[in-house]
């Protein structure tokens, strides 16, 4: 299971990564054509989803948007932005001077991607730098921190596979997420 969820999350990644680089005007203005007339709930801005059929022919909206642009935008310390069955997208901003805090994600596998500031990951007590581009993946099992060393709020998007946080779940702050016991559900965002 875990062999496959790091293949799932690579799939994701080099999609993400994709969507993240095309910043032409064409390219937004054809976005902006298809998606036209839905939005996401999740972040004001937010330009909407794609569709396919899912498992029992229900059509499933997936999510498709500006990764860039609503990672840029989002103040929140976490906001969970769309669960699928067996991967999360979340976003993240972190103060300057403050942390994720050192935590252990038994049998999630997880991606982070940072768009804007700097600081630096610890992965099984090894530091290493992260600024704006920077892509860590963190397998199941590993101790990891990520820290702003920076001035300015370190924004990111991580991917969870599987999901690990419920569905939908916004923490303001730091102390909210620590002050929340909540975890993944089982419940997807469609």
């Amino acid at each position: 299971m875990r062999r496959c969820n790091v293949k799932l999350v690579a799939v994701v990644v080099a999609a993400l990564a994709t969507l993240a680089c095309d910043r032409g005007a064409d390219a937004q203005a054809e976005r902006d054509t298809a998606t036209e007339g839905r939005t996401t709930a999740r972040l004001p801005g937010a330009t909407g989803t794609g569709e396919q059929t899912g498992e029992e022919g229900k059509v499933m909206r997936g999510f498709v948007d500006d990764i860039h642009a609503i990672t840029e935008r989002n103040e929140d310390f976490r906001r969970v932005v769309y669960t699928a069955k067996n991967l999360q997208l979340v976003l993240m901003a972190i103060p300057p001077g403050d942390r994720i805090g050192l935590e252990t994600h038994e049998d999630t596998d997880q991606f982070i991607r940072v768009e804007t500031g700097t600081g630096e990951v610890v992965i099984d007590d090894v530091p290493s730098p992260i600024g704006p581009g920077s892509a860590i993946v963190i397998p199941a099992g590993a101790k990891h921190d990520v820290v702003n060393r920076g001035d300015e709020p370190l924004k990111l998007y991580t991917l969870y596979a599987p999901p690990h946080h419920r569905d939908g779940v916004v923490h303001r702050t730091r102390a909210d997420a620590e002050r929340d016991t909540e975890e993944f559900d089982g419940k997807t965002t469609e």
